[in-house]
């Protein structure tokens, strides 16, 4: 075949077109919905990016990106759908299912209640100004998290798990409102949780000669003073202004900066040889997160921070400008710093750098950006804490890190917006007012309304428990909804079945724009393909 010098399409129109955009909408849709609640069940994933080239999951998102369809038309349909996911999963870290559950019955009810004499454009618009007085309704009800409530929260993200529950809500009850807590893999079959009043930085000690505690190989400091500079340290007279007073002084130091071979073994042989308290370890991260990273210690722990990047003379840094910490514990991977609150409240500077922080949180859309971003407001107000995910094998460690991961960050979102009753109550609720608070019933709204109810009665369907009007919203109060675990009715708080209102939010938010981008679409091209047949 020649060449014709330019890249042939495929078009559809009209119903053609919208057919296989639903057809992949359903095919996506009924990989995901099954994990949905806590009766959902695991999907099994085959795929080289995957341990062993399989998985075994109850994260929606998980099972989302990893479907992928022959049909190009349907394929696109999967695509714009992994977008209601992936945003939710960056904005909440959680709801991934909820939101594709709720595109789906979006668009089913836009295909069956619009029709061509319709105003597609206004309705469309409606359905979103719809959507805004719905959360707003959300928001007035939503209550704040208790400590008490951290438990249940982190137990239904984790698919009704209260050991998973119990440590996570433990975790961020060590660390506070503001603290940071991540998942990371353990390498025994155990799960548990570790934590640090303080700020970590993963650097560990530039010599073990700086070791003073044997038996756990750290180096231990207390009442510390810090240098903070991302300036190499090429001799010791770069920084004899800062020595000598330490030095005559008895007094400890930590010097967190690019220090050069000699420099260290300088150092080491005097904590050696004149049992000199000081210790090095270099700047954490690369690029312009080091950067950023070494401002935030700076403002932890009150130090002025000397940069090559702004010119600063190391030569002029004098004891003045030394930071402070109650206790630092330095290891061969890791440093812990103890932050001493009186020097913190001399800096005066956090608060208006945490509120800048959380405001380029707000704007971030990537994942990975957002955590850094959390990472260090977590290191300039609260602690940190890791949970660490065991398994016997492989998979049941993925499937495991999986939901703790969700449950992480579900708690993370419910500490900020406050919770909502669980199980879809709320949603459903918000279905009833508006089918019996509006006299006439627009398309907008009917649209809604049907989609409102989708996640509860998929709950309710995964659980074996056919849904056949059951729910009467008119007659119960708004609280009140069916744990399909127990099989009773009764105040979803009280019963401990409660969801963070920015994981719900999100959810309606993102499946709203994704289901008006699919409804409003009318013509579909896509690249000319050849499948050759081998038999």
């Amino acid at each position: 075949m020649s060449e014709i010098g330019y890249t042939p399409k495929n078009l559809l129109f009209d119903e053609e077109g919208r057919t296989k955009l639903f057809k992949g909408i359903d095919t996506i849709t009924n990989a995901v919905k099954s994990t949905l609640g806590p009766a959902g069940q695991t999907v099994l994933i085959e795929s080289p990016n995957h341990t062993h080239g399989i998985t075994v999951t109850k994260d929606g998102v998980t099972v989302a990106r990893a479907v992928a369809l022959l049909d190009p038309t349907e394929h696109l349909a999967v695509q714009i759908m992994k977008q209601a996911a992936d945003r939710t999963a960056s904005q909440a870290g959680d709801g991934t299912t909820t939101a594709i559950i709720l595109t789906n019955a979006l668009v089913k009810a836009g295909q069956e209640l619009l029709s061509k004499s319709d105003n597609k454009t206004g309705t469309l618009r409606e359905l979103v100004h719809e959507t805004d007085k719905v959360v707003a309704n959300l928001q007035k009800m939503s209550k704040k998290v208790t400590p008490s409530r951290l438990n249940d929260v982190a137990t239904i993200s984790a698919n009704n798990d209260n050991y998973i529950g119990t440590i996570i809500a433990d975790v961020y009850n060590k660390v506070g409102v503001n603290g940071l807590v991540t998942v990371d893999r353990s390498q025994s079959a155990e799960t548990y949780y570790e934590s640090t009043n303080g700020l970590k930085i993963d650097r560990g000690y530039d010599s073990p000669l700086f070791i003073n505690n044997q038996k756990k190989d750290e180096c231990i400091l207390e009442d510390v003073s810090i240098l903070v500079c991302d300036a190499p340290i090429e001799n010791l007279l770069n920084i004899e202004n800062i020595l000598k007073p330490i030095i005559q002084g008895h007094k400890k130091l930590l010097i967190i900066a690019p220090t050069s071979a000699n420099v260290v073994n300088t150092l080491a042989a005097n904590v050696m040889k004149n049992q000199l308290k000081i210790c090095s370890i270099q700047v954490p991260s690369f690029g312009y997160k080091s950067h950023e990273l070494m401002q935030d210690i700076a403002f932890s722990v009150g130090a002025v921070y000397f940069s090559e990047k702004t010119g600063d003379d190391l030569s002029l840094m004098t004891e003045k400008d030394l930071g402070h910490a109650a206790k630092v514990i330095v290891g061969r991977d890791s440093t812990v710093i103890i932050k001493d609150d009186n020097a913190i409240e001399v800096n005066g500077f956090i608060d208006a750098r945490v509120a800048e922080l959380k405001e380029a949180m707000e704007r971030e859309q990537n994942k990975a950006d957002k955590e850094f971003i959390a990472s260090r407001i977590a290191s300039l107000t609260g602690g940190v804490g890791v949970v660490y995910v065991g398994g016997q094998t492989d998979l049941e460690q993925k499937e495991l890190y999986d939901r703790i991961d969700d449950a992480v960050c579900a708690v993370r979102s419910a500490l900020e917006e406050g919770t909502i009753p669980g199980g879809g109550t709320a949603l459903y609720q918000e279905a009833h007012n508006i089918d019996f608070l509006n006299d006439e019933v627009t398309i907008a709204q009917q649209i809604l309304a049907a989609a409102l109810r989708a996640p509860m009665v998929q709950i309710w369907e995964n659980a074996g428990i056919k849904y056949e009007g059951q729910y009467e919203a008119s007659k119960v109060k708004y609280n009140d909804g069916f744990d399909v675990k127990s099989s009773k009715w009764g105040d979803m708080y009280k019963m401990g079945i409660i969801d963070p209102l920015k994981v719900t939010r999100c959810a309606l938010q993102n499946a709203v724009s994704v289901a008006c981008t699919i409804l409003s679409t009318n013509a579909i091209i896509t690249m000319a393909r050849t499948y050759e047949d081998k038999n």
